[in-house]
């Protein structure tokens, strides 16, 4: 009977410390153990504040910022004109950049000894998280490590190969998570899983690779700096299951503090894009099954590119090669209207100075936002919409009960919007002035207003919104 007792004291014990631990985890938002398979991992939704976000900052910056040379017109390829594979260009003994690497470093140079050249001694994180604050954008994804593996924090794996041991001898990382957070902006890493020179980077040794040193580094970014983004890469040689993605994931997605915030992507190995991970990624529009992304937005994705044709800063890039605010406005306007995200690139220099191009770029877009921000931020693409064109220059996007209309070009004749039976009210974004409207046979029609120069609410793109739509 007093063994009973005390049994029944021990139930009601653990039933008491479950019911707290429920309740801490129900307020946590935590409420799912995933577990170390696809199967499971797949079930978990892609945080909301990240497909609200709509607009970040991709952020490509190391050693190859030191040589920023990859050809521009000689090649045609998009991943010919990567700045950032200036070292896997050498090993591969590519003639463009081999002829290049000789005439300006000579024969002995090797590609780490543009450690020491990475000096970064511009860079003032605080100035780098205003212009990312004006540019409109909600998260930065920083190269926390290229595929050269050389990192930009004092990883305890990489030493006397990241940014503390040599060069700037600062963490460049931790710095500008600090000064992006302080902004209210959320930050996030990518991470290449692998690496071009590791002596263990190779089928023999890749289980020591991966075991002790890319999961300790991944784990490591993770505590120390809790990122809300990881976008992986380089995942392209191994299967997830040789890369032990599932075994990480599951400890983020339900050990890690940022278990419940995190979005990740999808490259965790070569059969995952676009079948397993969080988001899907398209990259210069390439790397990727598109088939039915845009049309339909059936799962969360996200277009990455660089302003011009590199991700890493090229010195070689002319205006003729980089796009122009309208050509960014424009897509951006495109991605977010058919479902996705954009994360647009910049390549700071060696000295960790954002070209000017850039900024004013980002300034731009900033500007724009500012204006039209509520039919890009939190909005979602029209299940209704016209199928889309080649030469289209009006989108569609919808938040709540409210319909954006979109023109990359001033209409100068009516806008017919199908599928319109009544509206509460329609006016253009950053105008007073009055729109003419009619509804007739289940579509709308929208005369723009007169205006000029002077009384123009912004450039580049005009958005008329039409509330409470039916």
């Amino acid at each position: 009977m007093k063994n009973l007792k005390i049994n029944r004291k021990r139930m009601v014990a653990i039933k008491f410390v479950m019911s707290l631990y429920l309740m801490t985890v129900t307020e946590n938002g935590f409420t799912q153990t995933y577990e170390p398979a696809w199967q499971s991992l797949d079930k978990r939704e892609t945080p909301t504040w990240w497909t609200d976000a709509k607009f970040g900052i991709f952020i490509h910056w190391g050693l190859y910022s030191v040589p920023a040379y990859a050809p521009v017109n000689e090649v045609k390829g998009v991943y010919e004109k990567y700045a950032e594979h200036y070292e896997n260009r050498l090993i591969q003994g590519n003639k463009l950049f081999t002829a290049h690497h000789r005439k300006f470093y000579g024969e002995q140079f090797k590609y780490s000894d543009f450690a020491p050249m990475f000096k970064a001694e511009y860079f003032k994180p605080d100035d780098w998280a205003d212009l990312f604050v004006k540019s409109g954008a909600k998260y930065v994804v920083l190269t926390s490590k290229h595929h050269d593996g050389f990192c930009l924090w004092p990883s305890a794996g990489s030493y006397k190969w990241n940014s503390v041991d040599v060069g700037p001898h600062r963490d460049l990382a931790g710095d500008l998570t600090n000064a992006v957070k302080a902004k209210g902006l959320k930050m996030g890493f990518y991470y290449s899983l692998l690496e071009w020179s590791n002596p263990l980077y190779k089928p023999e040794t890749i289980d020591n690779y991966v075991e002790n040193h890319m999961l300790p580094q991944m784990k490591d970014l993770v505590t120390r700096y809790k990122p809300e983004v990881i976008f992986a890469d380089g995942e392209w040689d191994y299967e997830s299951e040789k890369l032990r993605s599932t075994k990480f994931l599951s400890w983020l997605y339900n050990e890690s503090t940022v278990r419940n915030t995190v979005v990740v992507n999808d490259r965790w190995g070569k059969e995952t894009r676009s079948k397993h991970g969080g988001y899907y990624t398209t990259e210069y529009d390439l790397v990727h099954d598109t088939k039915g992304i845009g049309e339909k937005a059936a799962h969360s994705w996200e277009e990455s590119r660089g302003m011009g044709t590199s991700y890493g800063f090229n010195r070689f890039e002319t205006l003729d090669h980089y796009f122009t605010s309208q050509q960014l406005i424009n897509l951006l306007i495109d991605k977010v209207s058919n479902g996705g995200n954009l994360l647009l690139n910049i390549g700071p220099d060696a000295n960790g100075l954002i070209p000017a191009i850039m900024q004013e770029r980002l300034l731009d877009i900033g500007a724009w936002l500012k204006v039209n921000g509520e039919a890009i931020y939190g909005s979602s693409s029209w299940t209704k919409k016209p199928q889309n064109t080649k030469d289209q220059n009006i989108f569609f996007t919808v938040k709540d009960k409210d319909l954006y209309v979109i023109c990359t070009k001033w209409p100068q004749v009516g806008i017919a919007v199908p599928s319109v039976k009544k509206a509460d009210k329609i006016s253009l974004l950053g105008s007073s002035a009055p729109v003419k409207t009619i509804i007739k046979n289940g579509s709308l029609r929208i005369q723009a207003p007169t205006l000029n120069p002077a009384t123009m609410p912004c450039k580049y793109a005009w958005v008329f919104k039409i509330e409470n739509f039916n």
